[in-house]
């Protein structure tokens, strides 16, 4: 059975910074790209960054380039989020997702970690 969960979410003030994880199990951590999704209030589910299956490739959106930094440990099955300089337009429900090898068809999902930014 497959399973990602998210942790690292919370309330902070605009200009700080929070670290998210996702740990994965029960899947072949290093054959998926690993990407994190975020979806606001009354919005849809929008792209905020991916890497590949070994690491060496990142994308992330304008929105976020500068300021969110995506990155994996193979060996602890763990996708990461850092973000820093958060504005209020970040908060949402954040999402890891697994895409098998080279594919944009993510197939698995977590439950989502909050993130709040008051201003």
């Amino acid at each position: 059975q497959v399973q990602l969960v998210e942790s690292g979410g919370g309330l902070v003030q605009a200009g700080a910074s929070l670290r998210l994880s996702c740990a994965a199990s029960g899947l072949t951590f290093h054959t998926y790209t690993m990407g994190w999704f975020r979806q606001a209030p009354g919005k849809e589910r929008a792209f905020v960054a991916s890497i590949s299956v070994s690491g060496g490739t990142a994308y992330s959106t304008d929105s976020t380039k500068g300021r969110f930094t995506i990155s994996r440990d193979n060996a602890k099955k763990t996708v990461y989020l850092q973000m820093n300089s958060l504005k209020p337009e970040d908060t949402a429900v954040y999402y890891c997702g697994a895409a098998l090898l080279t594919t944009t068809q993510y197939m698995y999902w977590g439950q989502g970690t909050q993130v709040t930014v008051s201003s």
